[in-house]
């Protein structure tokens, strides 16, 4: 890099560190176009492309008055590469492979039932649970609603029972698999 273009660097660092709305919108404009041509050419739109390119934007402006950004390199070459990654994250994130594009509508009513599939098998384990829940008898309820619920410590459940610490211990594990094996033979058994 040459020395005007060192320079120049070293103008837009400043200018991002001391919040000079000329220089940031400068670089702003600048960079905008490329980004959005990126996301557009890698299944984006409009709005996502603003969206990305915000969130690269408040980052790099973020980083630069940090000081993680290096001053050898180019502000908006480093804007750029926010964004890319930015969109490379949305594009493998969950929110993304959810969205119905004409070529896979038939994977997202795949997912839907496995959606409601899933939801239905929580909801037998959670239906099972509570039964269980009412077949456990008082001590085990007190303890472990104690210790879930109310979220007191071993030490004080031991006191608030009368228990010695390594028996309210003993008796807190106890309970929890009383309730497993409960929980499990109710959805079993339907």
């Amino acid at each position: 890099m040459g020395d005007l273009q060192k320079k120049r660097q070293r103008q837009l660092v400043l200018g991002f560190k001391k919040n000079d709305s000329k220089v940031m919108e400068g670089v702003y404009m600048a960079v905008f176009p490329k980004v959005r041509l990126h996301i557009l050419k890698n299944n984006g739109n409009e709005a996502r492309a603003k969206d990305i390119y915000q969130e690269a934007f408040i980052a790099c402006w973020k980083n630069i008055k940090a000081e993680k950004f290096s001053e050898e390199g180019k502000v908006e070459a480093y804007l750029f590469t926010i964004a890319k990654n930015k969109w490379t994250d949305f594009l493998r994130s969950a929110n993304y492979k959810k969205t119905v594009t004409h070529e896979n509508k038939l994977e997202l009513v795949q997912l839907v039932d496995d959606q409601k599939i899933d939801e239905s098998v929580e909801e037998a384990k959670r239906n099972a649970m509570q039964k269980a829940l009412k077949q456990l008898g008082a001590n085990c309820k007190t303890l472990l609603n104690l210790f879930y619920f109310e979220r007191k410590s071993m030490d004080e459940i031991s006191q608030t029972m009368n228990l010695a610490s390594t028996s309210a211990r003993n008796q807190k594990y106890r309970c929890i698999e009383k309730l497993r094996k409960l929980s499990l033979e109710i959805k079993n058994n339907g």
